[in-house]
């Protein structure tokens, strides 16, 4: 039980649900004191005017040397007041009592306080007096504070029941609601722990309220989908790089070994050194598109953007690969532009190379006759980028794996390439907000890029 008070002590909720507490108590208790001095100050202007009144009305029964009906009123008065709540005092000039149920002996005239030190008064009783002449002769109304210190004593009973509960309520549901929120934290944090851990599938429970914590975990899930799939992606090309450079390797250690025998014999080693250029090119290749691809990845080519127009760079695209398409036995039409022409905010050497990647994949593995146009349009508030075949297209189950690192369609490795092509176009793409999408032409494949507009 202590060990679980500690930690609701130290938990951040527990401690900003006190800090409010603590803080609404202050308001309260400040507010709470402003109205009691209010009170206070009202009721003793309530009891004032009460005894002002009293003493009008009992000296207005004088009359000019008629001092009969006045100590009659004053004596009626006392015998109503048994319990001494009221005190009347009438007294002449040498202070001698006439008539009432106390002598006001020393106070002065208007309002005063005394208390219960005159003979015949209750103990420990504050009174509330007003003196003034009445002819040659001094009346004196005084009312006890009893009840006024009552009703302020009741007011402040009140005032503390009320302190304690809602201390009490305030404490138990910030305690309540500490705990609460404490579990969803602890849940974030054992699902961290088990990331750490290595277990990447681990993702944080929601409650589907969409609360800020729900947005954060959120969030957090989405990093965790994003960081589980790079490691994935990692240890798919770390694979793939042993798998597929392995070959090449090989390749080239016996072209070397080759041209060593050769040499050792005094043989011409010229076509050795040939294909091992040839072979060592084609790997630092492939090695250079995978640090493009991680560079991309990494967002590095951000600083680069500018405002880029897409119908220009398939243009240019169009007038490079023309010739090269025709060479080949295959048709690249002008590029279909459809007003406003598309403008994006991105690298436009990237997209250059995203869109010449695409025309090249097209023209490899195409057939000769093969026809392939280049369009942009407009949907809604984004660009799209197609680039359209009637060739034999791809298989609708291979369409997402073709993204992927040194993925080939050759199984045998028999064509060349390095399987890298699409997948630095979805660096790409991925890099410009981008979605890329695969379409069946009948024949034929159609690769569209989506990108939001500038």
């Amino acid at each position: 039980m202590t060990a679980t008070w500690t930690r609701l002590l130290r938990s951040t909720p527990f401690r900003l649900a006190l800090t409010f507490a603590f803080l609404f108590m202050l308001a309260f208790i400040l507010s709470g004191a402003i109205v009691y001095q209010m009170m206070s100050a009202d009721l003793a202007e309530q009891l004032d005017d009460t005894i002002k009144e009293t003493y009008s009305v009992i000296a207005a029964t004088y009359a000019d040397n008629d001092l009969k009906e006045l100590v009659e009123t004053v004596q009626s008065h006392s015998i109503r007041s048994a319990r001494k709540e009221q005190l009347f005092s009438l007294t002449d000039a040498a202070g001698n009592r006439i008539a009432g149920n106390f002598t006001a002996a020393g106070l002065p005239d208007g309002f005063s306080m005394f208390g219960a030190e005159m003979p015949g008064l209750p103990p420990d009783t504050e009174y509330r007096a007003y003196s003034g002449p009445v002819g040659a002769n001094s009346l004196t109304i005084a009312f006890s504070l009893s009840e006024t210190e009552e009703l302020e004593t009741i007011m402040l009973m009140s005032f503390g029941w009320a302190t304690l509960i809602i201390t009490g309520l305030a404490v138990t549901g910030g305690a309540l609601l500490a705990a609460r929120v404490q579990r969803r934290l602890d849940g974030i944090a054992a699902t961290m722990v088990d990331v750490s851990h290595g277990r990447l599938d681990t993702r944080i429970p929601l409650t589907g309220k969409d609360d800020d914590i729900d947005i954060v975990s959120t969030q957090v899930n989405a990093a965790l989908d994003r960081l589980s799939a790079l490691v994935e992606g990692m240890k798919q090309v770390s694979a793939d790089i042993a798998h597929d450079l392995k070959t090449p390797l090989n390749r080239l250690q016996m072209i070397l070994e080759s041209a060593a025998d050769k040499a050792a014999r005094a043989q011409n080693v010229s076509d050795e050194l040939a294909d091992a250029r040839t072979e060592g090119h084609q790997i630092n290749e492939t090695f250079d598109a995978l640090l493009r691809i991680a560079q991309i990845e990494a967002g590095a080519r951000k600083a680069r953007f500018t405002d880029v127009d897409l119908g220009d760079i398939l243009q240019t695209i169009a007038e490079i690969y023309t010739d090269v398409a025709e060479d080949d036995g295959k048709s690249l039409s002008p590029p279909r532009l459809e007003e406003p022409a598309g403008r994006l905010h991105g690298d436009r050497e990237l997209l250059t190379q995203m869109v010449a990647n695409l025309v090249e994949n097209a023209l490899r593995h195409c057939p000769p006759g093969t026809a392939i146009e280049l369009a942009v349009t407009r949907q809604d508030d984004r660009v799209l980028a197609s680039v359209a075949d009637n060739g034999p297209g791809i298989p609708a189950d291979e369409r997402e794996k073709v993204f992927q690192r040194l993925y080939r369609l050759d199984h045998s490795r028999s064509t060349p390439g390095s399987g890298l092509g699409l997948s630095l176009v979805r660096a790409i793409a991925d890099l410009h907000g981008a979605t890329i999408t695969l379409e069946d032409c009948k024949p034929g494949l159609a690769v569209v890029v989506s990108f939001p507009l500038a």
